[in-house]
């Protein structure tokens, strides 16, 4: 199924960044210092290509034809599981990005623990919320929802992909940058 197939090809991506994430809050313990110009980029990153690209997609595509075609267990399943924790995801990057605000304006010890506290609360919540994603709730997409349906979720992620394609690959870019900075 491609539309499910490229949602699991982001995750990859995304993990890739996860533990890009982990490297960064390492070596702030290890430096002592912040990559204040990595973390304001990663927020970037995170909105666009996490949320905007990713869950954009989730949302207006895959969950939508879960919560309105599996009943009470699919609705229950997106409604208080993954889009609460799209949310806890979208706080911990909000947090993440006024910790590093408040560092650029004081380079306290404080500041620098809310960087690598945000930035690993994001990281473990999306770590976990991947597996489930894949392991369980795509499974059980593609196992109950209607051919008819998981069609239109494929045609939608290709239509989705072509008009997005060069903002797609930028985001891929800067994860390459990114994996260079912190091998």
């Amino acid at each position: 199924m491609y539309g499910i197939e490229v949602l699991v090809s982001e995750h990859d991506n995304i993990l890739r960044f996860l533990d890009i994430v982990q490297k960064a809050c390492i070596k702030i313990l290890d430096t002592k210092e912040v990559d204040v110009e990595f973390f304001e980029e990663s927020i970037g990153f995170v909105r666009n290509y996490a949320d905007k690209i990713h869950h954009g997609k989730e949302e207006e595509f895959l969950f939508k034809y879960m919560q309105e075609n599996l009943g009470e267990l699919g609705k229950n399943l997106i409604d208080h599981g993954m889009l609460v924790e799209h949310d806890l995801a979208r706080y911990n990057v909000m947090m993440l990005e006024q910790s590093t605000k408040k560092y650029k304006e004081e380079k306290s010890s404080e500041n620098m623990l809310d960087i690598i506290t945000y930035a690993m609360a994001y990281r473990d919540l999306l770590t976990r919320h991947i597996d489930k994603e894949n392991r369980v709730v795509y499974t059980y997409a593609e196992k109950t929802l209607d051919k008819t349906l998981l069609d239109m979720v494929t045609e939608k992620t290709k239509k989705y992909e072509a008009e997005n394609k060069a903002e797609i690959q930028g985001y891929i870019k800067t994860l390459e940058k990114f994996e260079n900075i912190y091998k």
